[in-house]
């Protein structure tokens, strides 16, 4: 199951880096994650500093 990212994001990119798999892009107001590239390592929730990323 892929990560997502919730409405809390402040679209600051800490998450992007720290993806192994290039699964975050940013979106309309947001970062969005790929589902199908998402490799549910968890890197992108330990770099988020408001906690906005969570196991689908």
């Amino acid at each position: 199951m892929a990560y997502k990212i919730s409405d809390e994001c402040l679209a600051c990119g800490a998450c992007e880096g720290t993806c192994p798999n290039q699964a975050i892009s940013e979106g309309d107001g947001k970062y969005v994650i790929d589902p199908d590239k998402c490799i549910d390592c968890g890197a992108c929730a330990e770099g988020c500093p408001v906690d906005a990323i969570s196991e689908a």
